[in-house]
């Protein structure tokens, strides 16, 4: 035996107490007990067995005395093993009335208890000052602190614990009334109330392997006083307590990484520590600064020097001393996540209509109706379902020291009911843990049951408020919190993949929730930087309807997006959706049903079944989600009483920040605290967004409006309005794997495959404010809307992608199938110079944006590096590609020299003989010239795979109004199509090229135009045709008025308008406009050529054979094709203008088709002048360090600019407070004022950043295509070609009635095509099958003005043909290789009365009897150069600015006293320099190397005045001209031209009146038979003396002279 000792003397006692007091009081049956400090009990399995067993030999040696001394009056019970004791209660007779019970009263001042679940594993409960009373049927315990501790780590502490037991409270009673399903009235209540509850988890704990070890231990004891065959009772299990529980303050803490808490705190103090040393040295210079001017030159350096190693000594001093009293004041940062409650009041009520297994399956059954039960049942270890109550008052998560909650929840009251469940496992399903017991017990193996715990809920609640925030930057924090949320759950024990949360939801969680929010708020961070509070994406909710069921999320109610920015732009609403139905629907792609949960079965390690080789075991094979599709669904068409509409504001600005915003939120996230060195080698866990594989969206609106302000400052928008719309759209993801070895993310592939869009009554509409931005950074109620477009209907369809055989066998099948449809229905586009200028406003904004961007990246100065040294890379073409293309169209009868190599002087002869017989230039193939167009040839549709765009309009119309004309042009078109396609590729030479052709088709088009001299717009409104003018040409209606009043379908004829597309003309009071151009047609190619090839139809082509005559094949095949090619097609035109018409569509060309904006022309002048100058620098890579300092200078503003917005943005947050703050006001006003200037800088340089990188890039571009032309002459190739073609075009001049006619030009076969070169020359090609015209003035004395002589039209025959080709600029001259002009023989038969009527079309309001200054006298005062020689240092500079009006004309510009001279004097507004002047001259001057015009035959008759010469037939010949390397302008040549040409005619004149005298008398005689011989004598006498003495004595005669003469 032991010897007794001492109690302090034991070294572990079990039980240690310093005083216990126990006093019983018989007459009210009351118990106290007292116990002193120092309470400790130590508890362990081991210990539990030793009296266990004791306890039980006590009873058993107990039962025995009883037996062995009353043997008759106490029945044997053996107790040798806990079954016994079941069996005896089960043989006890029923229990007699309960007798009145002890009351008890117990006092601990301190109490600790630590329970060892394992040998390193313990649990630890302190309390102090418990009281626990007992008192009839109620029991009260209080403890004013209580701690609970796991492996020596407080994890729990509780405050002001106070619980009780009561039989009924009335306060539950009235919490049983708002559910009229509850059937029991009263029940017993547990009360649990705590002052302040405080849970903290230290970093990389793990409490979850405590705490299972102790469900093990708690398991085992269950098991052992209760049985492991207990059976159940035959009468059910009484009706569990209510549970009231209320919480004064709630946190749940994670503690973060100490490291990681320095190490942000010291990055901090550095920051700080950083602005602190550069204010001392501020100090010390200035300190400095007054000692040198103080002393002089007596302050020795070797002083200063001590003085600056002394601060920088002090400023290492500093930061160490602020490091170690860095947490002297201050505590530590502690938490990674804190999760705090306050005001928590919960109620769990149990109730006899849910008590029992039968019932909770029911409940079961019932909230998750989706599910499918198992038909044979479900054995459940653990049912149970209440009705909760519960209200919150502030419920906030917070990461770190963030200064944003992550959830922030005020006011939150639930409702409803919640069950949870446990299934019983299988055998398969249990797994054993073993119980260390010791000898002499050994290890004992405690089932565990594997299926987890299932809740099923059906709940409504109310919020006032509910925020979320999140963002990327918050990322790394969150994946140290998924870290530490690990460590408190064990993983399941079954080897199979873990699941991802959204799946693990899917199966604890059942059921409905129903949430009313007040307000509800999203806040998206778009920074880097986890503590900025001022920018984000604003979502916010008003009456917010939340209805989460399984695989369904419905949001209802107001919602607005915000922009968060601080600037000017803060708070900008860019979406407003007014009643807004969002339904989010998922579905999961599961092997099995995606509902039955049910059937999921874990298996313990031991019970794996078998499964084929390389494959794992997966438990949640068939519930487990492979994919999910998403549906978003957003709904605006509920008819509820707002006004609101929705709509979208957007900003420049708003837009580029969500640029950044994009780019934040798809930013890869970095693995944090991953790998060996963090003993962390878990596989890393899939994100939501890469489990998509279908997205799906759908948005429904009656009505919606959209405004985009391109500029805030300038107030310059597009407004957008439609009614009502329906959009849909899908897309798909794919996951493609990265390359190599190394493991990483799979790169996500979204591709758009299907949508469809369905828009009503859409108008574009855009918007100036004539004022600039006022004080109140508002915009200006007053801003003026301009009609840009508007359409009836918008249909948009984008087709799903096939597989490549359904695509082919689809596409082949079907040519209407493409993948982009786009349909729209009555088209109205209007262009005036108020859109154009609102227009080059928008696009000049989005432009400089571009380029301030693209010239401030790394990418800006990575061009080329030229090394003159290195040899040039021969380019991959064939000698197919690179040999030059010829023009189309040879001419042997009028190009070059005549061959040399001919034989003999009589072939020579007759070669002369037959051009001189036949002045017509010829073909080379028989075909038709638009059959020859290689856009038509190259617009094959043999080798299509894919129709990718197809556009289709329906009566469209445009109106054109110009700026310095009164009255419109609508053009229209009654269908329109825009077809894209793209080809297989092919080889060209021994390149693979993807081909790609655009084809238009506009049919039914007509041009109509107003006939009034001032027609005025009435009330601003627009003129629009009906429908019907525009349609395809149909059956006249002869029963209609207006049917038979109209002209029909004839170029001429009369329409009327209307202003309003909802209502007919007869509805309104519209003008008419005419019919200028009748119905044609016309087509438009344009192919293009691209490197850019898919993989999978590039490895299906077959590389091309080699040949071994490959160079003698036709160069116009295929391969020579590879070309990019635009052609215009008309075929047929019909005109007819007035000069009033005539002269809009030149305004309108002028002003509106070829405006070039005026910066955008002093923009290209500085770009030329600064290429100008690179070109003639010795060394242009000196300008690589003056445009790297301009980026810098270009940064600074940027970064200006944005702190001045911020600055700007707290000011005005702070007058929101105080309006009246005049300091404030001041320091905005100044602020202001700065951003201004900043901005102004900005444009400035950013322009001048531009022109130095664009500039220098071409030359380097330049300088490389010249060393590669050096050593490649041969590989030249075509790269560009422009074609355009008019089969017939018939043009009626009219007078200002717009019916009677003046002249009708025609011209049949009009070509004309540009080539350009991969050497920079172009050549230029026009040609004209024929053309007339014909005089149509009453009594005409000749109907045929202009025609060719011969009368042949057939379609190898050319009228007229131009051919130039142009070479490279040199020093800012164009060079013009090669010029040469044929035209056939020609007929002119001319009027004095025609002639005036058409300069007056042409030029209205011009004499035609201006004087003209003398070619001797120009000659003479120009100089090629274009400088008059009276004032050599003045500049000359054209009037290019000048628009070609009505009355400034091809002739005026040739009229030299009123344009050359007055242009050319200009004075210039500001000075120039050297490089301006070269630069202007150059601009002006041409290199002609070859100039050709072969000479014409001319046919002339001329009818002039009653007292003027006639001519009749008259035979002349323009001579043919050549020139050889001359520097002109335009004007000099032309100059030269008729110079060269009335020299010859002059002289032929003169011949031809001597030599055809008697036939012109005769003509004369025939002519004038009713007057007298005597008149025609004195006739004929005049005419020798005019003949004889010169054309510039006696009558003048003004036709002649206009063409001949000199005018004075």
């Amino acid at each position: 035996m032991q010897p007794c000792c001492k109690a302090p003397d034991i070294p572990t006692p079990v039980l240690s107490l310093s005083m216990l007091s126990i006093t019983y009081h018989s007459s009210i049956r009351s118990l106290e007990v007292q116990c002193g400090t120092g309470l400790t009990l130590l508890w362990s399995p081991p210990d539990h067995m030793y009296l266990y067993q004791h306890v039980l030999a006590t009873l058993h040696c107990r039962d025995l005395l009883r037996a062995t001394l009353f043997p008759e009056s106490v029945p044997f019970l053996a107790l040798e093993t806990p079954e016994t004791v079941s069996e005896l209660e089960d043989l006890l007779p029923e229990p007699s009335p309960p007798k009145r019970l002890l009351n008890l009263t117990l006092e601990v001042n301190t109490a600790k208890l630590t329970a060892f679940v394992a040998e390193d594993k313990f649990i630890t409960l302190a309390a102090e000052s418990v009281s626990l009373s007992r008192h009839g049927g109620s029991l009260q315990a209080y403890c004013p602190e209580l701690a609970a501790g796991f492996d020596g780590n407080s994890i729990f502490n509780f405050k002001e614990v106070e619980v009780q037991l009561l039989p009924e409270l009335e306060e539950m009673i009235l919490h049983r009334n708002p559910f009229p399903v509850l059937q029991t009235l009263r029940n017993r209540v547990w009360l649990l109330s705590l002052g302040s509850v405080s849970v903290e988890f230290p970093y990389q704990y793990d409490f979850s392997r405590t705490l299972d070890e102790a469900v093990g231990v708690q398991k085992w004891l269950k098991g052992l006083h209760r049985g492991t065959h207990a059976q159940a009772s035959p009468s059910p299990a009484p009706l569990p307590p209510d549970l009231l529980l209320k919480v004064q303050h709630f946190s749940w803490v994670f503690l973060d990484d100490i490291f990681e808490v320095k190490l942000r705190d010291n990055y901090e103090l550095m920051k700080d520590e950083s602005k602190e040393s550069a204010k001392r040295l501020q100090l010390l210079d200035a300190k400095v600064a007054a000692l040198r001017k103080q002393h002089g030159e007596l302050l020795p350096a070797r002083k200063i020097e001590e003085l600056y190693a002394s601060l920088e000594h002090k400023n290492i001093e500093i930061y160490i001393q602020r490091s170690r009293r860095l947490y002297g004041n201050t505590p530590m940062r502690r938490a990674l996540l804190t999760w705090s409650v306050a005001g928590l009041e919960l109620v769990a009520l149990a109730d006899a209509s849910f008590h029992g297994p039968e019932r909770v399956v029911e409940q079961v059954q019932e909230l998750d109706p989706g599910s499918p039960f198992p038909a044979e049942g479900v054995d459940l270890v653990i049912q149970w379902c209440r009705m909760l109550k519960c209200s919150v008052k502030t419920f906030l998560v917070r990461i770190r020291d963030y200064p944003r909650y992550l959830f922030e929840i005020r006011d939150w009251r639930l409702m409803g009911r919640l069950v949870g469940t446990e299934q019983s496992g299988q055998p398969c399903s249990r797994r054993r843990q073993i119980l260390h017991l010791g000898l002499p017990w050994g290890n004992v193996a405690v089932e565990r049951n594997m299926p987890p715990l299932k809740f099923y809920h059906d709940f409504r609640s109310e919020i006032f408020q509910y925020t979320v925030v999140w963002g990327p930057c918050w990322d790394p924090a969150w994946t140290l919190i998924s870290q530490s949320v690990d460590l408190l759950t064990k993983p399941s024990a079954d080897p199979s993949p873990p699941l991802p949360w959204w799946d693990k939801s899917r199966l604890l969680f059942h059921g409905d929730w129903h949430m009313d929010i007040e307000q509800a708020n999203l806040h998206q961070l778009a920074t880097e930087d986890p503590y900025n509070t001022t920018e984000n994406m604003h979502w916010e909710w008003s009456h917010l309807s939340f209805h989460w069921k399984p695989g369904q999320f419905v949001f209802r109610g107001d919602l607005d997006v915000n922009v968060r920015t601080a600037s000017k732009y803060d708070d900008c609403c860019f979406l407003h959706l007014p009643d807004l139905c969002m339904t989010l629907d998922l579905q999961w792609l599961c092997h099995g049903n995606p509902h039955d949960h049910h059937s999921v079965t874990l298996r313990a390690p031991e019970f794996l079944p078998e499964v084929p080789l390389g494959q794992l075991h997966d438990s949640y094979r068939a519930f487990r989600s492979e994919n999910l599709n998403l549906s978003i669904k957003m709904d605006l068409t509920r008819h509820s009483g707002t006004i609101s509409q929705p709509r979208i504001l957007l900003y420049s600005s708003t837009l580029r920040w969500m640029q950044n915003f994009w780019a934040t939120w798809t930013s890869v996230t970095r693995p944090i605290c991953r790998g060996k060195l963090f003993n962390n080698l878990k596989p890393s866990k899939k994100k939501l967004g890469q489990h998509y594989k279908q997205l799906s969206y759908t948005a429904l609106f009656p009505q919606l409006q959209v405004h985009y302000w391109a500029s805030f400052a300038q107030q310059r928008g597009i407004q957008i309005e439609c009614s009502q719309g329906h959009v849909f759209t899908r897309g798909t993801q794919r996951l493609i794997p990265q390359a190599g070895t190394v493991m990483r993310r799979l790169i996500s592939d979204w591709s758009v495959t299907q949508m469809v869009s369905d828009l009503s009554q859409v108008t574009v509409h855009l918007m100036a404010s004539p004022t600039e931005e006022n004080a109140d950074h508002c915009l200006d109620p007053l801003v003026t809307k301009t009609h840009l477009l508007s359409l009836s209907s918008l249909t948009y369809q984008r087709h799903s992608n096939r597989t490549a055989e359904e695509e082919l066998s689809t596409r082949v099948g079907d040519p209407a199938f493409h993948t982009h449809q786009l349909h729209l229905v009555d088209l109205r586009a209007s262009w005036t110079t108020t859109n154009r200028d609102i227009a080059f406003g928008l696009y000049d904004g989005y432009k400089k944006a571009a380029v301030l961007k693209r010239n401030l990246s790394t990418e800006a100065l990575k061009g080329l590096k030229i090394d003159p040294q290195m040899p040039a890379k021969k380019p991959k073409q064939s000698v197919l590609t690179s040999a030059p293309t010829p023009p189309p169209v040879s001419t042997p009868s009028f190009s070059g020299q005549p061959d040399k190599g001919s034989s003999g002087g009589a072939y020579m002869l007759q070669k002369l003989i037959e051009e001189t017989d036949r002045f017509v230039v010829f073909t080379e193939e028989e075909s038709g010239v638009s059959d020859q167009l290689c856009g038509i040839a190259a617009c094959q549709t043999d080798d299509i795979y894919n129709r990718n765009c197809l556009i289709e309009l329906v009566n469209c119309q445009m109106v054109l109004r110009g700026a310095e004309t009164e009255g419109c042009v609508i053009v229209s078109a009654a269908k329109a199509q825009l077809l894209q396609c793209q080809h297989h590729p092919a080889w060209y030479g021994d390149t693979l090229k993807q081909k790609t052709s655009w084809t238009c088709l506009l049919d039914g088009m007509q041009y109509f135009a107003t006939t009034e001299s001032s027609p005025t717009e009435q009330d601003g409104r627009q003129l629009w045709l009906e429908v019907k003018n525009i349609e395809e040409h149909r059956q006249r209606s002869l029963d209609s008025v207006q049917e038979l009043m109209e002209s029909g379908q004839a170029v001429g004829g009369m329409v009327t308008t209307t202003t309003d597309w909802n209502q007919p003309a007869e509805a309104q009071q519209a003008q008419q406009v005419q019919r200028i151009i009748s119905r044609c047609s016309c087509r438009m190619y344009y192919i293009s050529y691209s490197h850019d090839i898919d993989p999978e139809l590039a490895t299906q082509i077959k590389p091309p054979e080699v040949h071994e005559n490959q160079e003698k094949e036709d160069l116009l095949k295929k391969h020579e094709g590879a070309v990019d090619t635009f052609t215009l097609i008309h075929h047929e035109l019909e005109i007819s203008t007035n000069p009033a018409q005539y002269a809009m569509i030149l305004d309108i060309v002028n002003n509106l088709l070829l405006h070039v904006e005026p910066k955008r022309k002093e923009h290209s002048e500085k770009k030329q002048r600064v290429r100008f100058q690179l070109e003639i620098s010795s060394n242009p890579e000196e300008q690589r360090s003056s445009i790297l300092h301009l980026q810098e200078a270009v940064r600074q503003h940027v970064a200006q600019i944005r702190q001045l917005e911020k600055q700007i943005y707290s000011i005005m947050k702070s007058l929101q407070d105080d309006s009246k703050n005049e300091n404030l006001l001041d320091l905005n006003q100044k602020l202001q004022l700065q951003l201004n200037q900043e901005k102004a800088s900005l444009q400035l340089e950013s322009e001048e950043l531009n022109i130095l990188i664009r500039c220098f890039k071409d030359f380097q571009l330049q300088q490389a295509n010249k060393m590669e032309l050096r050593k490649q002459q041969e590989d030249v190739s075509v790269v560009r070609r422009t074609e355009f073609y008019f089969a017939q075009a018939r043009w009626r001049l009219t007078e200002e009635d717009g019916q009677l006619g003046i002249a009708e030009l025609e011209l049949q076969r009009f070509l004309y095509s540009k080539v350009n070169k991969s050497d920079d020359t172009a050549e230029h090609l026009l040609e004209l099958g024929w053309f007339t015209m014909n005089n149509l003035l009453p009594n005409a004395v000749y109907k045929v003005v202009l025609r060719p002589q011969s009368s042949c039209q057939s379609g190898r025959q050319l009228a007229l043909r131009l051919f130039s080709k142009v070479r490279p600029p040199v020093g800012g001259i164009s060079v013009k290789e090669h010029f040469e002009v044929n035209v056939v023989p020609l007929t002119i038969q001319l009027t004095h009365q025609f002639f005036h009527r058409i300069m007056g079309f042409f030029f209205p309001g011009r004499s035609v009897e201006d004087d003209e200054v003398g070619d001797e006298e120009d000659k003479s005062k120009l100089v090629t150069t274009g400088i008059p020689v009276v004032k050599p240092r003045q500049l000359i500079a054209t009037d290019d600015a000048a628009p070609l009006g009505p009355g400034k004309g091809v002739a005026q510009g040739l009229n030299r006293s009123s344009g050359v001279r007055r242009s050319f004097r200009k004075v210039p507004e500001h000075p120039v320099d050297d490089i301006d002047k070269m630069k202007e001259r150059a601009a002006m001057n041409n290199s002609f190397i070859y100039i050709k015009i072969p000479q014409v035959p001319l046919c002339v008759s001329y009818k002039g005045e009653k007292n003027s010469v006639d001519w009749g037939d008259l035979n002349l010949v323009l001579p043919c001209l050549e020139y050889h390397n001359n520097t002109w302008t335009w004007l000099d040549f032309a100059m030269a031209v008729k110079r060269d040409s009335r020299k010859a005619l002059v002289a032929q004149v003169i011949k031809e009146k001597l030599r055809l005298k008697p036939a012109t008398g005769s003509e004369v005689r025939g002519k004038l038979e009713t007057k007298s011989d005597l008149n025609m004598q004195q006739q004929e006498e005049e005419e020798k003396a005019r003949l004889l003495i010169g054309l510039s004595v006696g009558n003048k005669n003004p036709g002649k002279k206009s063409i001949f003469g000199r005018r004075k």
